[in-house]
């Protein structure tokens, strides 16, 4: 066998002998990808105090990596698909490890979002990728198992994101939680030579890029009003990116249905299983990223965890991925989809709910329920959806498919954090104006109430103060943990309801198992109807 993979998987005559070990190498890739958010969750206290973030700032540090990556998935999967998903693959994670690399050298705020921004660039080409090559390699009746480890990666990569950076930040500048994405890059680009076999759609024709733009034009638009909106209100800047998508959304459907070679085949979306699959992973991840990213500041500002602590403690959401993870795969070809995705659901929602009895004594023990259900949730559903949506592309189509799938993931997850965080931040400062607003100063108010770490850093100000003292400054950080443990509670509420809105609506959108599975014979009527439509168009 020759040390490098240079054999096309298309000409192959039987299944590729090391594709498990190209599944690592898949894997690995994901890892970091995940871990470019996860580990800036503990990362940013340090950011912030040493690059003098506003809340603004932070807010686009964390989400130049995140518009980027969900609007150019799509299109960029379709190009790997067209000229090599291998290719495209070392690629994006060398554009990753080049903004890595520019993350952990600068010292300005807008440089440090324009290197996450090329971090999001290269994701959008690796997340796709790895899905478009796993399916490629792996043989039918092995893809699910396939699959369900690749999912146990993305929980892992939850995890062991702030684990990792906490480590580095011990002895390290914040610069270090940059840097370790540059050697996992390595290993990867070399491990993708040798173990991962070259793939392309070997009959696709021309790439409408007409519809990359417009799917471009409407995913990015409406992440940036997702973002600026909630958070710093609906001026003209998120209104106007709000129509811009809706109409860009319109056009990218009317332009798809008349194209013979769509970017997305938006008929693709009567068939049942495909559609609540897509549901399934943008409310998923709706509400999971969102719990997981409020509870972490709570255990960060409100219990005091430095960033190795808060790490370790999200260690059991990591176990209980893989304990769903297990069960899944032994279940779900039982089973069937459904009940696997619907209960992962249930189980996730009754997690966010259970942090609406958080309050001001809350301990970690108060938290831990709630991460053993995420991340047990994660590995029961998710593996199911995505393989249910990876199974309704045909091989020409498969980068297609992982950029529609992970950009449910991430526009789930960028809605999550998004609104489930503004509302947090509106009732963190509603109640803290309650409790302290006419007790300090109009500016050092404002400050408190623009974060829970703003309000910590009032009550350092006020200790120093000799018209203050310890008993006032005790008391204002009494009020910043008390007013964020009812931010907490409330915004779980509401997303709470909104998961189980959405397993609701997932339950009554897929379909039962005799169904699904009958759902790879109507891809064909699919490509007729559209082949019947151009011919009658013309």
């Amino acid at each position: 066998m020759p040390f490098l993979a240079n054999t096309p998987v298309e000409k192959t005559t039987g299944p590729y002998a090391r594709r498990w070990w190209a599944l690592l190498v898949l894997c690995l890739s994901l890892l970091i990808v995940v871990m470019a958010n996860t580990s800036l969750i503990v990362a940013a206290p340090d950011m912030t105090k040493d690059l003098g973030l506003s809340s603004s700032d932070l807010q686009w540090v964390i989400d130049g990596y995140t518009v980027p990556y969900a609007a150019l998935m799509l299109v960029l999967g379709s190009i790997g698909d067209k000229y090599s998903r291998r290719g495209a693959l070392i690629t994006g994670l060398l554009i990753f490890a080049g903004g890595s690399v520019m993350g952990s050298q600068v010292d300005q705020t807008g440089l440090v979002i324009t290197a996450r921004a090329i971090m999001g660039v290269g994701a959008a080409v690796v997340m796709p990728a790895t899905l478009s090559l796993l399916v490629a390699i792996f043989p039918r009746r092995e893809r699910a198992k396939a699959i369900t480890a690749w999912t146990a990666t993305s929980g892992l990569a939850i995890a062991v994101g702030p684990l990792v950076a906490g480590y580095l930040l011990e002895d390290h500048a914040w610069g270090s939680t940059f840097l370790i994405n540059v050697p996992i890059a390595v290993v990867a680009v070399v491990g993708a030579l040798v173990l991962v076999p070259p793939s392309r759609a070997a009959t696709m024709g021309r790439i409408d890029y007409v519809g990359g733009l417009l799917s471009i034009i409407s995913v990015g638009s409406l992440v940036y009003a997702t973002i600026e909106g909630p958070h710093f209100g609906w001026g003209a800047g998120p209104i106007t990116a709000a129509v811009v998508a809706g109409v860009g959304l319109l056009a990218f459907v009317a332009w798809e249905l008349r194209h013979p070679h769509p970017m997305l085949d938006v008929r693709r979306f009567r068939l049942r299983p495909f559609s609540g699959s897509m549901l399934a992973v943008l409310f998923f991840f709706f509400g999971t990223f969102g719990a997981i990213y409020y509870a972490t500041q709570f255990l960060q500002f409100v219990l005091g965890y430095d960033a190795l602590e808060t790490g370790i403690r999200l260690l059991p959401l990591a176990g209980a991925v893989f304990a769903g993870a297990a069960i899944t795969g032994r279940l779900t070809p039982k089973l069937g989809m459904k009940p696997m995705v619907t209960a992962g659901m249930v189980i996730g929602t009754v997690g966010v709910f259970l942090l609406t009895q958080v309050d001001k004594g809350s301990t970690y023990t108060d938290f831990l329920p709630t991460m053993l259900l995420l991340g047990f949730a994660i590995g029961l559903s998710v593996s199911p959806a995505t393989d249910t949506i990876m199974g309704s592309f045909p091989e020409g189509e498969l980068g297609v498919g992982g950029g529609a799938n992970d950009t449910a993931l991430e526009l789930g997850g960028s809605l999550g954090i998004a609104i489930l965080g503004s509302l947090l931040g509106t009732a963190y400062r509603d109640k803290l104006a309650d409790m302290i607003g006419g007790h300090l100063p109009a500016a050092a108010l404002d400050t408190a109430k623009d974060s829970v770490g703003g309000g910590l850093a009032v009550a350092e100000q006020v200790a120093k103060n000799p018209t203050g003292g310890a008993q006032q400054a005790q008391a204002l950080v009494d009020a910043v943990h008390e007013s964020f443990a009812h931010g907490v509670a409330q915004t779980s509420l509401v997303g709470g309801i909104i998961m189980a809105a959405g397993t609701m609506i997932v339950l009554a959108v897929l379909p039962g198992r005799s169904t699904a599975d009958k759902h790879r014979t109507e891809e064909p009527v699919l490509e007729e109807d559209r082949e019947r439509e151009l011919t009658d168009s013309l």
